[in-house]
């Protein structure tokens, strides 16, 4: 069955939301002139909240500080627990994607192959990463015990599933190729579809966001790996889920409810837009005005999360009264946060 797009109304909140993420997509060329390691420092911290929020979404527990330890040490290929498995999978596709994106086209063997990376050290997921469905997997709501209490939602057959995706996929191709749709409502309605069909026995949900990355780079937002959308929705996880759900128990229909999933998308990408310009605002009023040595203060406290007095010493080779100054500086004008006094006080942002 055709996907059904003639229903999408094109709302005056939908074209609101269209300009304004748009503009920033124009403007970003200026925006991004800061200096290359002031990017790549902007991307390592979205990498972390990206990897942490989209993994925790859907039940792992590790925080970001823990997820940024694990990230340092990902050439160790050995993680014990499925939280730790997950959290590397999720990295090492990211980095993928961020590095060739433009060399990842939409295809069936393409979306199957980034399924078995993100799986790839799950030793669960050994069977089915890389491979459509065998069994059904309905989304289910569990007690607080984990017992399952009943199907939330629908999803497509292991029968249906091929030739679903190759009918989305398609789709989707043409619909950004003749741009007879905005690429952003293409991109939304793919991740909808996408996980009402939930082509995979599992990954589902970390593969859409995955996708989107890659959706969105190939239609030329280059700042999104500079912001965290994973670390938008997981904050917004209700309304998320609300959403998914209005409008996919509508797509099979005579005319499918288009509009509380794209509104959400929409605006989730105005939020991921907003944080990034205060980072990039606070980035150059840092750069505009502060000397070199509190310019390593403050990358040294992004780096790590918190730095005391003796740390930065260490860093920097800087006199010990002289980072003081530089600290009580930084604090006053709120670059940095003072936390306990004496022997127990640290920085933070």
């Amino acid at each position: 069955m055709a996907l059904k797009t003639d229903s999408l109304q094109i709302t005056p909140q939908v074209l609101a939301l269209v300009a304004e993420i748009d503009e920033f997509k124009g403007a970003w060329r200026a925006l991004g002139t800061l200096a290359p390691e002031r990017l790549s420092a902007l991307r390592r911290v979205a990498t972390i909240e990206s990897v942490g929020s989209s993994t925790r979404i859907e039940g792992s527990k590790l925080t970001d500080a823990e997820v940024k330890r694990l990230l340092s040490n990902l050439e160790i290929k050995s993680f014990e627990s499925r939280d730790e498995q997950e959290v590397a999978g999720y990295a090492q596709v990211m980095e993928m994607i961020f590095a060739h994106f433009d060399a990842i086209d939409l295809t069936e063997n393409h979306i199957m192959q980034l399924h078995r990376d993100l799986l790839s050290f799950s030793d669960k997921d050994e069977r089915h990463r890389g491979a459509y469905k065998t069994l059904a997997n309905h989304v289910s709501a569990f007690d607080a015990d984990g017992k399952e209490i009943g199907v939330v939602f629908e999803t497509a057959t292991p029968f249906d599933t091929p030739h679903r995706m190759k009918e989305l996929i398609e789709w989707t191709y043409k619909a950004l190729n003749e741009q007879s749709l905005h690429p952003l409502l293409v991109i939304a309605t793919f991740i909808v579809v996408f996980l009402e069909i939930h082509p995979f026995q599992d990954g589902n949900g970390r593969l859409s966001r995955v996708l989107t990355t890659l959706l969105l780079m190939r239609s030329g937002y280059a700042y999104v790996p500079y912001s965290s959308m994973e670390s938008v929705i997981e904050n917004s996880k209700e309304g998320y889920y609300l959403a998914l759900r209005q409008t996919q128990k509508t797509i099979r229909g005579d005319a499918p409810d288009w509009q509380p999933w794209i509104t959400y998308f929409l605006r989730a990408l105005q939020q991921q837009k907003r944080r990034l310009e205060k980072k990039i605002e606070r980035e150059r009023l840092v750069l505009g005005t502060l000397p070199e040595l509190s310019l390593q203060i403050v990358d040294a406290v992004k780096e790590r999360g918190r730095v005391t007095i003796g740390e930065i010493v260490n860093l920097t080779g800087a006199n010990r009264n002289t980072v003081k100054k530089h600290l009580a500086t930084l604090t006053q004008a709120k670059h940095l946060t003072q936390h306990g006094t004496g022997k127990g006080t640290w920085y933070g942002l």
